[in-house]
């Protein structure tokens, strides 16, 4: 797969060359997915929203987006700065709760990748099945849908907001993309097209992108992924 590089299982990813002199960073393929459909930024201005621990802060400061990274946890922004020195990338970085984040700037693009229940993980982490149930759910889809709000808030005319999910769950992603656009009418679904992807991973009938644990089986699979960009008109 262009742009990535997989590893054996066991590896120590600190030891292959590169790393340490911030060539490239961890990231699952899946999770590569909602910066990569923003495109070249050009100079203009992200926001990346639950940012830490900075895997597509980085990647969106290396298409040349010029990013503000907002997380409340304070350890893993202090990991996120980290990776930023490790990559020689820059991003202007905040510790705030989005909820509560007193902001009046608007930005090109925003990147929402939301609290959720982490069911796509299963292949690396099979325990979270037996760890959620429909309670913490049904609770990280209305902090969803608050946060899905505020974003929209803070996006420019003709701007893009990308919302991702690691969520198996129609409520934390199809569900969630139906409701917004009922509750924001200058907000529109931009459909997602099957060459912003790579090969072996093609947009729904809809135009967001549902990545299951399975695809990709032969190079060792990937997280299961739910993303949606929406357009402000």
């Amino acid at each position: 797969m262009a742009g990535h590089i997989r590893c054996p299982r066991g590896m120590a990813v600190e030891r292959l060359d590169g790393y340490e002199e911030g060539a490239w960073w961890v990231q699952d393929l899946a999770a590569s997915l909602p910066v990569r459909i923003l495109g070249s930024g050009e100079g203009r201005s992200a926001l990346d929203l639950c940012a830490a621990p900075g895997g597509k802060t980085m990647q969106l400061a290396a298409a040349r987006w010029q990013v503000t990274a907002v997380d409340m946890s304070a350890r893993r922004m202090e990991r996120l700065e980290r990776n930023l020195q490790r990559s020689k990338l820059e991003a202007s970085c905040v510790k705030a709760d989005i909820m509560a984040w007193d902001n009046s700037t608007q930005y090109d693009a925003i990147l929402l990748d939301a609290p959720c229940s982490a069911t796509g993980t299963m292949r690396r982490h099979p325990d979270v099945l037996h760890r959620i149930g429909m309670r913490q759910i049904n609770e990280l889809a209305a902090l969803q849908s608050a946060m899905l709000d505020r974003a929209a808030g803070w996006l420019k005319p003709g701007g893009l907001l990308v919302y991702a999910t690691c969520s198996l769950e129609p409520h934390e992603g199809e569900a969630q993309v139906q409701a917004c656009l009922e509750r924001n009418s200058r907000l529109s679904l931009d459909p997602v097209r099957s060459d912003e992807l790579p090969v072996g991973i093609a947009p729904d009938e809809s135009g967001c992108i549902r990545t299951l644990p399975p695809m990709l089986a032969e190079q060792g699979g990937l997280d299961g992924f739910f993303i949606a960009r929406f357009k402000m008109g």
